[in-house]
């Protein structure tokens, strides 16, 4: 499922294909004529022949079967002469008026499924918005430098960060190659600059990719569009796209201000997809303890005992690359 902006972007899309198609066709038709004067004549010809075929196929009085053959006859001589004209004076594919997709005929679906051709509009439409959130445009797990955790053995954890960081990048990569809907949720915790913000990137490009529909917004930007909603200023629809994507995710959970409204609104997405069994990423600073003072008891216990809980660790790799 992909989101109403997503949808209608790649839609006008199909519809201005649709519309360039047709208008080099004409072009194409209208320098075809200027060169081939008899191929305009045999086009208005055809016209006609179709039109009396229709006028003799229900008419009433008399039998109208000679009159019909004659025009069949009349109609495929035409044809023919028409297709030699083409072939000998125009080059090949000049004059080729077939819809942009041959499966939906431009519409972008097949009966009530939506056709690959509008598929694959919408994941470029998703890929184009998704790069303009992200914050370097080069998140990849190819990217991913595990030389930039340390290699120091950390007791709290049982594990140097290295080796921990090089589990998650590895079950992160595996999430993203194996997403379908209803995937396990993941809460991303640990402190700044380990990685959170990247590797939830690297998820959303490369399951953007695969054709899903996913959603990735900063807290702040989830919450403001909440506020927006509840104050008029935005369209309702724009919530459905949180509670609805196949795969949403929410950057930096716990930097925005925190107040009543805020609570409210992270309980309505947090619970509604878990209810209705929608993946969910939420990446946050704030440890179990936390979750709890900030959000109340009902979040934290949402969040802990229905997400998958990813533990970060290293030192800040933001202050290391400066």
């Amino acid at each position: 499922m992909y989101t109403t902006t997503v949808l209608n972007r790649a839609r006008a899309k199909l519809l201005r294909q649709n519309e360039e198609n047709e208008a080099n066709y004409q072009a194409h038709l209208a320098r075809a004529y200027a060169q081939l004067p008899r191929l305009r004549e045999i086009d208005r010809s055809l016209r006609g022949t179709l039109a009396k075929l229709t006028e003799a196929t229900f008419r009433n009085n008399g039998d109208p079967s000679a009159e019909i053959s004659r025009l069949r006859e009349e109609n495929l001589r035409l044809q023919s002469e028409r297709r030699q004209l083409v072939t000998e004076y125009l080059p090949a594919g000049y004059l080729d008026d077939s819809p942009s997709c041959p499966h939906c005929g431009g519409s972008g679906y097949v009966g009530s499924r939506m056709c690959e051709c509008l598929q694959r509009l919408c994941c470029q439409e998703q890929q184009r918005e998704l790069t303009a959130l992200l914050p370097t445009g080069r998140e990849s797990f190819e990217n991913f430098s595990l030389e930039l955790y340390p290699e120091r053995f950390c007791p709290e954890y049982g594990t140097s960060a290295r080796t921990l960081m090089q589990k998650n990048l590895s079950f992160c990569r595996k999430y993203a190659q194996e997403f379908r809907p209803g995937a396990a949720s993941l809460l991303f915790s640990g402190a700044t600059g380990l990685g959170k913000t990247f590797l939830s990137a690297c998820i959303a490009r490369y399951v953007t990719q695969s054709g899903h529909g996913v959603v990735y917004a900063t807290a702040g930007k989830l919450f403001a569009d909440f506020e927006a909603v509840k104050f008029e200023r935005a369209d309702p629809e724009l919530l459905q796209d949180y509670r609805g994507c196949e795969l949403l995710i929410i950057d930096d959970l716990g930097t925005e201000m925190t107040t009543q409204f805020v609570t409210a609104a992270l309980y309505d997405v947090v619970n509604s997809r878990i209810l209705e069994q929608k993946s969910t990423i939420i990446s946050t600073n704030l440890n179990e303890n936390d979750l709890e003072a900030r959000y109340g008891g009902q979040i934290a216990s949402r969040l802990i005992g229905c997400y998958r809980v990813v533990y970060f660790l290293g030192d800040d790799i933001r202050r290391k690359k400066r």
